[in-house]
């Protein structure tokens, strides 16, 4: 890519800082970003840590620009304080010819420092805040308690501090702010943020890559014969994954040959361990397949062998905010949803008619995974009614136009305000 900053008033090219890890398997950077913004003209840099697990596996390329990694400790508090440092370091070395803006997703000390540097060099600043961090910080020391020692205070101050700096200084400085959900927006509107200011951009899927054609079924023996439903998606606590354990207690009672696949990890070994033992307990061990988290394709290939995706999201102040990625891509892949009552889940599932809302209870969803594998019709409707949903409203493509726009219009008005002065 070119050195000097593009002066076509149709393209614009950011340095980007996420705080994922490279590689990342989260949709709204590796696709909306690395894939779809490219085509419309939105280019940008990857600022962020290297995965050092990945040593030695295939690279994962960026499409959206360059690159500009580091390796970090695996514990938290280090990998924070080195990721740090090299963001800073890329900031005091940023050369404002190459770059029309600095975009900040979820880190809020980076983001008052590029807050800085933005101003004095002159380019735009952006904050992406995809998920209320510093508030999951909070709550995360409130439940370990101070008798946690590091454990406690590392995240209570680092959220502490961040939702101070990110509410009395890089919202109302920022150029513009990118929220995930409308609820999100309505939430910050009323904390004291512009709705002008702000643009929700939900989870969407890529549907050139996620169809029942382009797809294959996992070849593995463990599913032949069994009916099998499927989670995509982090076990982390805050899911309460052992809602689905309860399901299954009550849905092999009608459906023995039931199977739970479920695609992803928790973060901690601590919590997967209890969530096993949970399992067990409840005797619904033989029903559940664990995976583990993988690749974008295979994970795929288990979800094209399920019946029925699950989407259990809890509700709550931090939850109500988010757009789950699950339902897209279950719908995308031709899958009825059974989902719970999260504001954008059930807005997706009123609209398209892809599945069924309900409340996040084992008994609830029960009932409506039995209802499904009851009605082969009904389950083959919902799934051409999702995956037309996906295709017309959350294809990362359409949503890509619609964020480029938005990019370069809030860059030709902050152009034209700077010209003015």
């Amino acid at each position: 890519m070119d050195d000097s900053k593009s002066m076509n008033k149709n393209s614009l090219r950011l340095l980007y800082f996420t705080e994922e890890s490279w590689p990342t398997y989260r949709p709204d950077v590796i696709t909306l970003f690395g894939k779809y913004l490219p085509r419309h003209g939105i280019s940008c840099d990857l600022v962020t840590d290297h995965d050092i697990a990945e040593a030695g596996k295939p690279k994962t390329l960026w499409g959206g620009g360059g690159t500009v990694l580091c390796k970090a400790p695996h514990n938290r508090a280090g990998r924070y304080l080195v990721k740090f440092w090299h963001n800073l370091r890329i900031l005091s070395t940023m050369d404002a010819k190459k770059y029309d803006a600095i975009l900040v997703r979820d880190m809020s000390l980076t983001a008052f420092a590029g807050l800085i540097v933005a101003r004095l060099r002159g380019v735009q600043f952006f904050y992406w805040l995809s998920y209320p961090h510093s508030e999951s910080q909070i709550d995360r020391a409130r439940k370990r308690g101070i008798k946690g020692g590091l454990r406690f205070w590392f995240p209570l101050v680092q959220g502490i501090f961040g939702k101070w700096l990110l509410h009395r200084i890089v919202f109302p400085s920022a150029d513009h702010v990118f929220v995930q959900s409308s609820q999100m927006q309505k939430v910050l509107a009323m904390q004291g943020i512009p709705i002008s200011q702000m643009t929700p951009v939900p989870m969407g899927v890529d549907t050139d890559a996620v169809s029942r054609e382009n797809i294959q079924s996992a070849n593995d023996q463990r599913l032949t014969g069994r009916r099998v439903v499927a989670y995509l998606g982090t076990l982390d606590p805050i899911r309460q994954i052992e809602v689905l354990f309860h399901m299954l207690v009550l849905c092999k009672q009608t459906v023995p040959d039931i199977l739970l696949v479920l695609v992803g990890d928790a973060s901690e070994a601590s919590h997967r361990d209890w969530l096993q033992q949970e399992a067990s307990r409840l005797g619904v061990a033989d029903h559940v397949l664990w995976t583990g988290w993988l690749p974008s394709s295979e994970a795929w290939s288990y979800m094209r062998t399920a019946e029925v995706g699950l989407s259990p999201y809890p509700r709550g102040y931090m939850l109500d905010m988010g757009s789950p990625t699950k339902a897209m891509e279950y719908m995308a892949l031709g899958l009825p949803v059974v989902a719970n009552d999260n504001p954008d889940q059930a807005q997706v599932i009123e609209e398209s008619g892809a599945g069924i809302c309900t409340s996040l209870d084992g008994g609830a969803f029960a009932q409506a995974v039995v209802g499904l594998l009851n009605s082969p019709e009904t389950m083959q409707q919902m799934g051409i009614k999702g995956r037309e949903y996906t295709v017309s409203k959350r294809d990362y493509d359409s949503i890509a136009r619609k964020v480029a726009s938005d990019f370069l219009s809030l860059d030709r008005s902050t152009s034209s305000v700077r010209s003015a002065t």
